[in-house]
């Protein structure tokens, strides 16, 4: 990312739209693009088409994950939560994985140490 990107404008629901077309045709069933990037934070949407999946994963220091559409299933070990276009969530402290229930779009920010 450019310094002249930095502060650039970015319209999720396009960019969720353009990412979910992607997805919808690439093998993994994911697009993702960084939109923001920082010494101290980092924000990402993810698309995933119906029925991909994020394999479950150590948990960042600190993050949100906020469903831009669609719907998605969280998951740890002993809890899940399913959350829908609008819906936002502090990432649990520990091992976690998405399922796309639904195509979606998720903005992903993390907090970086």
């Amino acid at each position: 990312m450019t310094g002249t990107e930095h502060h650039a404008v970015v319209s999720l629901g396009g960019l969720a739209a353009e990412l979910l077309e992607q997805a919808r045709d690439h093998h993994s069933r994911r697009g993702a693009r960084t939109i923001a990037s920082g010494t101290s934070m980092r924000a990402t949407v993810i698309a995933l088409a119906e029925g991909a999946q994020v394999a479950e994963h150590d948990a960042p220091a600190a993050a949100t994950l906020q469903v831009l559409t669609g719907q998605v299933r969280l998951h740890t070990e002993d809890r899940e939560w399913v959350l829908g276009t609008g819906e936002l969530v502090p990432l649990p402290p520990q091992r976690h994985g998405l399922t796309a229930l639904a195509d979606c779009a998720v903005l992903l920010t993390v907090a970086l140490r």
